[in-house]
């Protein structure tokens, strides 16, 4: 990298995370640019609203624990950026980041590495960073066509549960928003439980005009019954909530769908930080942000087992559909605080007391937690980044 290329983290820190007008093209001529200088590991690409980073993260522990070289991308982070680039075990460190971007920038040269945007940056500095390893899985942002992680060849495509979520940028209704993540299949795909019949249509669909070979997780589990069994076992075991066990059942039966060796067992040492994590044992966190995302936790709720229900530590950015998540949540909790996050895409904080009026639930400042109280930290990344960046954790 030259004197005047900017460090990593100056250089990222100034890239805008959103642009008004989106070109589909750039992000494919760059990858075009540096793939003659990298390595290819065998992709896994893992698409959906809801479940990708577990199933992601899934799918690479139980590769890692089984002595494969893995790498798993995924976004956004919590903390730190460098929880996005997950290598053997780890999460990147600084200077692997500062080196692939000293290998990226000249690469792709000042003009365009500039002119891509954060995500698409970033997606193509882990595959420089990850280049020398034997499998990576690749978490699409919020699409999947048009999505920067699709400019790879996969060996299989995985697809979690489709939603509706960012509609400005996908569609308003299941079958465009299914339309566009399912475009991104190629050889192979998998599809998880899905709460709409329409995404299995879409898929058969999709995969018939591309030649895919397809799987439809709810058919392959038939014919594993035991195994199965010994997964809802397991993670029962561990507490792990019914959508990250049906998550788990997706990201094994992918393993085998290409012929990767691992260990049930080992699922006791997949650290799934910020879904349903207890971070304490009266205080768990979930980045979720959407409906699907709501609904799946309300069943999480059932199964924690408290003398009260928990309070919910909430706020919503705008475009989510933060009216009918509360009226999901109102039954199973006792009240809301409310925590600022610090982005301009959070909702009127006097449009989202509003409905919590409406809806007749109990509501407060969030000003810390108390032993005698159970929490869910629930609304998205921002939302569990500003609660673990206050003291909400410590006791008081």
């Amino acid at each position: 990298m030259s004197l005047n290329s900017p460090t990593f983290e100056a250089f990222i820190t100034d890239k805008p995370l959103y642009y008004k007008e989106i070109d589909h093209k750039r992000v494919h001529n760059a990858y075009a640019m540096l793939k003659p200088h990298i390595q290819k590991p065998t992709a896994i690409h893992v698409v959906g609203t809801n479940g990708k980073g577990s199933t992601g993260r899934i799918m690479a522990s139980l590769l890692y624990h089984a002595g494969y070289r893995v790498g798993h991308f995924s976004s956004p982070h919590i903390m730190k950026f460098n929880e996005r680039i997950w290598i053997n075990g780890e999460d990147s460190s600084d200077e692997m980041l500062e080196s692939a971007h000293a290998i990226l920038y000249p690469i792709l040269g000042r003009e365009m590495s500039e002119a891509l945007s954060y995500f698409e940056y970033t997606t193509l500095l882990a595959l420089v960073a990850m280049q020398d390893l034997e499998v990576i899985v690749l978490e699409a942002g919020l699409g999947g066509e048009f999505d920067a992680t699709n400019v790879v060849e996969k060996a299989l495509s995985v697809i979690t549960p489709i939603g509706l979520d960012h509609q400005d940028f996908l569609g308003d209704t299941i079958s465009s928003i299914a339309t566009t993540k399912l475009n991104s299949i190629d050889k192979r795909a998998i599809v998880g439980f899905q709460s709409h019949p329409e995404v299995y249509a879409i898929a058969r669909q999709i995969a018939s005009e591309k030649g895919t070979e397809l799987y439809l997780l709810a058919s392959l589990i038939e014919a594993d019954s035991q195994k199965i069994a010994a997964i809802e076992t397991l993670t029962q075991s561990l507490g792990w909530s019914r959508f990250l066990y049906e998550n788990t059942l997706l990201a094994t039966q992918a393993l085998q769908i290409l012929d990767f060796e691992y260990d049930i067992d080992d699922l006791k040492l997949v650290k799934l930080f910020g879904r349903f994590y207890p971070i304490l044992p009266h205080v768990r966190i979930d980045v979720g942000h959407n409906l699907l995302a709501a609904t799946a936790l309300v069943e999480a709720l059932k199964q924690w087992e408290t003398a009260e229900k928990p309070v919910l530590v909430y706020n919503s950015l705008a475009d989510k559909d933060y009216q009918k998540i509360l009226e999901i949540f109102a039954p199973y909790i006792k009240r809301v605080e409310i925590i600022p996050i610090e982005t301009i895409r959070a909702v009127e904080r006097a449009l989202l007391v509003k409905t919590l009026e409406r809806l007749g639930i109990p509501y407060r400042e969030f000003n810390g937690i108390e032993e005698s109280e159970n929490y869910l930290v629930f609304g998205s990344f921002y939302v569990v980044e500003a609660f673990l960046g206050t003291d909400g954790f410590s006791l008081t």
